[in-house]
C-alpha cells in the first residue's frame, strides 16, 4: 500500500483572539491557497487516492477536500477518523488500514507529531526521522501493516511540490 501523509495546511494561530476552541480552527486565507498549490504539486506527480482519511478537526478535512479536489476524489467519500487526533496511537490506524483489502493508494490527513509518529511507526523506528511542515506530503511505502513494515520513499516539502504545480 502507498501511504500518502498529509499535513493539514497553514491555521489560524492559537494565539489569534478570533481564534476558535482548536477543534474548529480553520485553514488561513493563505493556509488555503498554499495548500491548493501544493495538491496541484501532488497531482502533477499522479497520484490517484482508492482512499481517504481525516482527522475530524476543522483544518484537517479542509486539507483533504482541497486534496480530494485537485486530485478528483469524490470529497464526500472522505472519512473521517478518531484515529488520526493529536495522541492516536499509531498501531490503531495500522489496524483499520489493513482491513482496507481494496486500498492500494491512501492519502491520510492529520497533525503534527502524531503523522511523524506514524511515520516512525511505519518503518520500524522508535524515533521521528521526520518533522512535516504545514501541508508537508510523505510517501510510505507499506509491506505489511501488522505490525507495519515500510519504506520512506519520499518526504516533500510545500514549496517543492508548490513548484511542481507550477
Amino acid at each position: 500500500m502507498q501511504l500518502y501523509i498529509v499535513r493539514h495546511g497553514i491555521a489560524i494561530d492559537r494565539e489569534d483572539p478570533q481564534c476558535p476552541p482548536d477543534p474548529e480552527r480553520f485553514l488561513t486565507d493563505e493556509g488555503i491557497e498554499k495548500t491548493k498549490q501544493v495538491a496541484k504539486g501532488v497531482a502533477e506527480i499522479g497520484a490517484l487516492p482508492d482512499l481517504m482519511l481525516s482527522s475530524p478537526y476543522l483544518r484537517a478535512v479542509q486539507t483533504a477536500e482541497i486534496f480530494a479536489s485537485a486530485l478528483e476524489h469524490n470529497k464526500q467519500k472522505i472519512r473521517k477518523t478518531d484515529l488520526l487526533l493529536p495522541g492516536a496511537d499509531p498501531m490503531q490506524l495500522f489496524r483499520e488500514l489493513a482491513r482496507e483489502k481494496q486500498a492500494s493508494a491512501v492519502f491520510i490527513f492529520g497533525h503534527a507529531p502524531h503523522l511523524d509518529d506514524l511515520i516512525a511507526t511505519a518503518i520500524g523506528s522508535k524515533h521521528h526521522v521526520t518533522a512535516l511542515k504545514k501541508a508537508g506530503v510523505a510517501l510510505v511505502e507499506l509491506r505489511r501493516m501488522v505490525p507495519p513494515s515500510g519504506e520512506l520513499v519520499w518526504l516533500a516539502t510545500p514549496k517543492l511540490l508548490r513548484k511542481a504545480g507550477k
